[in-house]
C-alpha cells in the first residue's frame, strides 16, 4: 500500500492511498520541496530548491539548480527512477519544474511538473 501525499484521508474515513505511477511522482515532489535539515531522521534529505527561489536569476543559477536537482533526485529516487532531464523556470513568483524520467520497474518514460508559488487560487 502506498500513502497518498500529502496526507488525507479517503472518503471512508481511512488513509488515502495511491498507486505505483502517482506514488513515485509523489516522492519526486518530497524531494524537490523539503529542505535538508528539514526531517529529524533524515537531515540530508531535500535539495533546497524552495531556498533558490529569492536568488538572482541567470543561467550559471539555472545550470547549478538542475544539477542540484539532478543529484537530489538520483541519490534518493535512484533505486526507483532513472532522471533523464530537469528544467527549472522561475517566473516572478511561481516556481515550475519539470522533470523527466523512466521508472526502473516498467521502463516508462514519464514527464511530471510541480508548480510553487504564485498567486493563490
Amino acid at each position: 500500500m502506498n500513502i497518498d501525499y500529502p496526507f488525507h484521508f479517503d472518503s471512508r474515513g481511512r488513509t488515502a492511498s495511491t498507486g505505483d505511477d502517482d506514488h513515485i511522482r509523489d516522492l519526486i515532489e518530497q524531494v524537490l520541496f523539503t529542505s535538508p535539515g528539514e526531517r529529524v531522521m533524515r537531515p540530508g534529505f531535500g535539495c533546497g530548491l524552495l531556498q533558490l527561489v529569492f536568488s538572482p536569476a541567470g543561467n550559471e543559477l539555472a545550470t547549478a539548480t538542475q544539477f542540484l536537482v539532478q543529484g537530489a533526485l538520483q541519490q534518493w529516487l535512484g533505486d526507483l527512477i532513472q532522471v533523464e532531464a530537469v528544467r527549472v523556470e522561475n517566473e516572478e513568483s511561481t516556481l515550475r519544474v519539470t522533470v523527466q524520467y523512466v521508472v526502473r520497474r516498467s521502463q516508462e518514460r514519464r514527464t511530471a511538473q510541480f508548480n510553487r508559488g504564485g498567486p493563490g487560487p
